[in-house]
């Protein structure tokens, strides 16, 4: 047997070539090569499949019954490496795969939500399997397989990943709908620090935040009562207490029996970003996905 290692891909070009041209001459026209390295290619092709393959003749070169026998599985093999290195069509409305979202529970409803409802529209065949952000295992993760794209702050991602911008948040005082408090539609730094506060904080234990941050700066505290981990749970609460808290805009916006005012204190806001490997950086169906992603929040930006 033959040693494979010896056919390239550019000799079974040459083959090719020669079998649709029939002419040494025009073959390396067409392979943009010289005549000479032409026949030498035809010289190990001769080697690697051990017959003649061609026969000269008056009229040019003629296949012998076995080069006639290569002429087909030739093309296909051709073709079919063509079609790898030819970039994957993407249709949306056929995909059928699935990818995996890592969310805090803040982003799933700011973000992840309306994503879904476009993504539902458009790509109903793509599957979402959504879990919680985990700093100290997202890189491995991404590593293995086992996420795709993650939503994130620049403190938290990592430099050798990709990343892209989705929006800018701001911090807003909500309450429930009937709050004393927000008649006038605003409240003063006094009030803000008289009433009872609810805390989101991810280990459900500290009672401190970029709000108390801020009231240090001018000299002020205020009194949280109720610290929780998740976003979800405190719309609920916030519903049926007097109780107020100061968080992400788009987590009170369209949030029924809520209203929100500008807190009397100046807080620093947060940037959302996208996040993913360079395992799914040029894969045609991740780049539509993250796309629709970035379409998506920008049709939310306030």
């Amino acid at each position: 047997m033959k040693d494979i290692r010896a056919l390239d891909l550019n000799l079974l070009k040459t083959l090719d070539a020669l079998l649709d041209e029939r002419s040494v001459t025009r073959a390396a026209e067409r392979l943009g090569l010289t005549q000479p390295a032409v026949s030498g290619m035809l010289t190990r092709l001769r080697e690697s499949f051990g017959d003649p393959l061609f026969v000269r003749t008056q009229r040019g070169i003629v296949p012998t019954l076995r080069a006639m026998q290569l002429a087909e599985p030739v093309k296909q093999i051709l073709g079919e490496v063509e079609s790898l290195l030819r970039p994957a069509a993407f249709d949306p409305a056929t995909a059928e795969f699935t990818i995996s979202l890592a969310a805090t529970d803040y982003a799933l409803r700011a973000v992840v939500v309306p994503f879904l409802a476009e993504l539902r529209r458009q790509a109903p065949g793509i599957r979402v399997a959504v879990r919680p952000v985990e700093d100290d295992r997202i890189q491995a993760q991404f590593e293995r397989g086992d996420l795709d794209l993650a939503l994130m702050t620049p403190e938290t991602a990592l430099p050798d990943l990709h990343a892209r911008r989705l929006f800018d948040e701001s911090y807003v005082c909500a309450m429930r709908a009937d709050h004393l408090d927000i008649a006038a539609g605003v409240i003063s730094i006094d009030r803000f620090c008289a009433l009872d506060h609810a805390l989101i904080s991810y280990t459900g234990e500290r009672f401190w935040g970029v709000t108390d941050d801020a009231l240090t700066k001018i000299g002020r505290q205020r009194r949280v009562v109720l610290t929780l981990t998740s976003f979800l749970v405190l719309a609920e609460v916030l519903r049926t207490t007097d109780l107020i808290a100061v968080v992400p805009r788009r987590l009170v916006e369209g949030a029924a029996g809520l209203v929100m005012c500008e807190p009397p204190v100046d807080i620093p806001g947060f940037t959302k970003l996208a996040v993913w490997h360079e395992r799914t950086h040029r894969d045609p169906g991740h780049r539509w996905l993250r796309s629709l992603l970035v379409e998506t929040c920008g049709g939310l930006t306030t």
